[in-house]
């Protein structure tokens, strides 16, 4: 399609003041339509990644519909990324209230994701298997964008007006000093390889292990110090709508963000996975399994992502880390609504409680099982401390899930259990 033709298509602009009085007057606004791309070369075989348009908030209600799109990057084996592929989502959705509304909804989101990605982790341990994954895992509501990630695949959101950003923090230890504190002050060592001579090569990493990374699904045999904690980001686009391409290393290695979302500026989902993976390869060849995903979020009557001139000194962003917000969204402008990077459970989970302590059951906010109240349950007030363990603010953990808290945290070293 020529930029003729798309200049044609192009819908005609709506005024701001019109966008602004539609939300106060609480007007439907159409939910955007979502078109996709999916392109990939293996060079070990350990990449795999979930598309999945049909998913649905309220079971059998088709207007509660939702997409997930996510990223697996294996290493050590593929046991991790195919559980990972075949059990995160719906330990994500046992996370969430049962029928609350879409605005609930979305809030619960960014901690069930936190509490589905611990779920996974500890029932992929069970399996006694020490593969690992990392994990770049997408929830698209409407024109809501909700990102949770461990490891180095990444996701970027190239907005209408031409700036790009990441939605995805890496945690490899050889970037991130953060992460190197972290692990080190809950018991691992980070250094590079040492060669004969005593000469170090090669990136930083965790000992045992020699992990590059500091956050991962399994790698049950590397330290608990590696947590499958995700980072997790929450957007809101304009209608003007906008890109988001997910990616495994293989392309982050060798293309920035910026060259990434210009290669495909203009064309459709499809072809632009295709012509992103052929960027990453012309200038490093095949050197790692590389995947992309290219999801567009565009007005119903819009058939493409129309490029745009970038805006100069734009901020994209606004800046309110960890924080809802109720700031109305503008032709081009990306509202964030959530942002929390945290390792530490108790962080993540907050403070209240899902179930009512008055009926003497309680269900752990981690594996959403239900446990009768006793001693191995833990809350931030009240009677149910273990006396061996140290209470915490935060809501309740069954034993299992307090031991993987405190292993996670540096406080007891903790080996899987593995059922037969």
């Amino acid at each position: 399609m020529s930029q003729t033709e798309v200049s044609r298509i192009k819908p005609p602009l709506v005024p701001l003041a019109t966008l602004i009085g539609r939300e106060l007057r609480n007007e439907k606004v159409e939910k955007p339509f979502v078109k996709y791309g999916q392109a990939a070369l293996a060079k070990k075989g350990e990449d795999y990644f979930l598309i999945k348009l049909d998913c649905h908030r309220i079971p059998g209600n088709t207007s509660t519909t939702f997409s997930v799109f996510a990223i697996f990057d294996g290493h050590n084996g593929i046991s991790a990324a195919i559980f990972a592929k075949e059990h995160l989502l719906g330990n994500v959705l046992s996370a969430i209230p049962q029928g609350v509304s879409r605005e609930k909804w979305l809030q619960a989101l960014p901690r069930a994701l936190v509490a589905g990605f611990v779920k996974t982790d500890i029932e992929f341990q069970q399996k006694g298997e020490t593969s690992g994954t990392t994990v770049t895992f997408v929830v698209i509501d409407g024109w809501t964008v909700t990102v949770a990630s461990v490891g180095d695949s990444r996701c970027i959101l190239d907005a209408q007006g031409g700036v790009v950003s990441l939605l995805t923090v890496d945690h490899r230890l050889e970037e991130n000093e953060e992460e190197r504190e972290r692990v080190t002050a809950s018991g691992g060592e980070v250094g590079r390889l040492n060669v004969f001579g005593g000469n170090e090569v090669g990136p930083l990493r965790c000992w045992p292990g020699g992990l590059c990374l500091s956050r991962s699904i399994g790698d049950t045999d590397v330290g608990e110090y590696i947590v499958p904690i995700p980072h997790v980001k929450q957007v809101k686009l304009s209608n003007a709508g906008g890109r988001l391409i997910i990616a495994s290393d293989g392309i982050w290695d060798t293309l920035s963000s910026d060259m990434a979302a210009k290669s495909c500026r203009g064309l459709p989902a499809e072809l632009a996975a295709k012509l992103v993976v052929k960027e990453a390869l012309r200038s490093r060849g095949l050197k790692d399994d590389t995947t992309c995903l290219v999801v567009d979020i565009i007005p119903s009557e819009q058939p493409i992502l129309i490029p745009s001139t970038p805006r100069k000194k734009q901020n994209v962003l606004t800046s309110l880390f960890g924080k809802s917000a109720n700031k109305l969204s503008a032709v081009g402008v990306v509202e964030e609504l959530f942002e929390e990077g945290s390792a530490m459970l108790s962080e993540r989970l907050g403070k209240d409680f899902p179930s009512d302590p008055n009926s003497g059951i309680f269900k752990c906010a981690v594996c959403q099982a239900d446990q009768p109240a006793n001693e191995n349950l833990s809350m931030n007030s009240g009677p149910f401390f273990s006396p061996s363990s140290k209470p915490w603010e935060g809501p309740f953990l069954c034993a299992k899930c307090r031991r993987k808290k405190d292993a996670m945290e540096g406080k007891r070293p903790i080996k899987p259990t593995i059922t037969v």
